[in-house]
């Protein structure tokens, strides 16, 4: 068979991305050798790096950049001294600008606990074992997107802040044949979880759910509200497989589920579109107080990288290797300092790094 070649954009971004990107390039340049994948990398600003090199956080020449890649690894973006300026030229805006230009609907949120760090999780061990929850967020729709919004001065001078909360049969339908089929490949349990007994918007997310459930009869679906869903994720999470959710709703019930787990750091995620090449990246901030400092976890970056194999340029497999190299470092005591416990060794970065090249080059 020939060598399948990718080109793969690099958005390193701001504090500790750069760190964990380089660990993430090396692992796929191991992988790319064991597999016969060739990749072309390319880099490209995005956030406050580039906000500083150009006074934007999204350049044009980057987001023509992530259009012509077979996908884009993202890192980190963000930062303290980034936090006043105004919202259309904060790092976060670059984000929501990529996510939109790239036309990437779908996020997909793994929250999976790993055996060697149950013990890290805030919940009792009996509640968390064996917990593997999928979260699918809707991305481009909802309220951080729909219109009006901002802030009016109201006829007796009063400002009145305006966000609309809105989503179309086709984004709905969209996002819920994501589900339906990511659930499909999992236990075949979807849960869509809506506020439908107060907002129309939710009852016509409710009503597309259960229409589309006749088009995959294999695939068991539910319904809960927002604050139930919560409520439950924290307190029987095991009930969980696939959540399919909006865009507000899913921001917020993502990050609970990945605490469950005992740290974000460990936690990869996936934006995907129809056309366009999806993003992926760890749920992660850029930690800048440790940026620069060899403390960081690249754990989640890496396993973006098997997430973007996997879901990005069809390379199961590959991705395989990589989660188990992922296991296998962590079985052998390596701690990086945000899952650091009594017994285990700590390491920096790049020694992590080099723990996971070592791994896979085994044979």
């Amino acid at each position: 068979m020939a060598q399948q070649h990718y080109r793969i954009t690099l958005l390193p971004g701001d504090g500790i991305g750069p760190e964990i990107m380089a660990v993430a390039v090396d692992v796929l340049k191991v992988i790319g050798a064991q597999f016969d994948l060739s990749f072309e990398f390319t880099e490209a600003l995005i956030g406050g790096a580039a906000i500083d090199a150009t006074g934007e956080p999204l350049p044009t020449d980057t987001l023509e950049k992530c259009r012509h890649s077979d996908a884009v690894l993202l890192a980190a973006i963000g930062g303290y001294q980034w936090d006043n300026l105004p919202r259309h030229q904060r790092p976060e805006t670059g984000l929501l600008g990529l996510r939109a230009g790239l036309g990437l609907f779908a996020n997909l949120r793994p929250a999976t606990i790993l055996p060697q760090l149950i013990d890290a999780s805030t919940l009792k061990r009996e509640v968390v074992d064996g917990v593997d929850i999928m979260v699918v967020r809707e991305l481009t729709g909802g309220v951080y997107f729909g219109q009006p919004k901002g802030i009016f001065t109201t006829e007796t001078g009063e400002k009145r802040g305006v966000n609309t909360m809105a989503y179309t049969e086709a984004e709905i339908d969209r996002i819920g044949r994501v589900a339906f089929e990511t659930a499909r490949k999992r236990q075949g349990k979807l849960c869509s979880v809506d506020k439908a007994n107060v907002l129309e918007v939710s009852q016509l997310w409710r009503d597309r759910m259960t229409q589309l459930a006749a088009e995959y009869p294999d695939v068991e679906l539910s319904h809960l509200y927002v604050d139930n869903a919560a409520m439950q994720l924290v307190r029987a999470p095991k009930q969980f497989d696939t959540i399919v959710t909006g865009n507000l709703f899913g921001d917020v019930l993502s990050d609970a589920a990945a605490m469950l787990t005992g740290s974000i750091g460990m936690l990869p995620s996936a934006s995907l579109g129809e056309k366009e090449p999806g993003v992926f990246e760890p749920v992660h901030g850029s930690a800048p107080d440790i940026a620069g400092q060899n403390k960081a976890n690249p754990l989640a970056q890496v396993l973006s990288t098997a997430m973007m194999l996997r879901y990005g340029l069809n390379q199961p497999t590959a991705a395989d290797q990589i989660e188990q190299a992922v296991f296998k470092v962590l079985e052998k005591g390596n701690r990086t300092g945000d899952i650091m416990s009594a017994g285990m060794t700590l390491v920096g970065c790049q020694e992590m790094g080099n723990a996971l090249i070592e791994i896979l080059k085994q044979p």
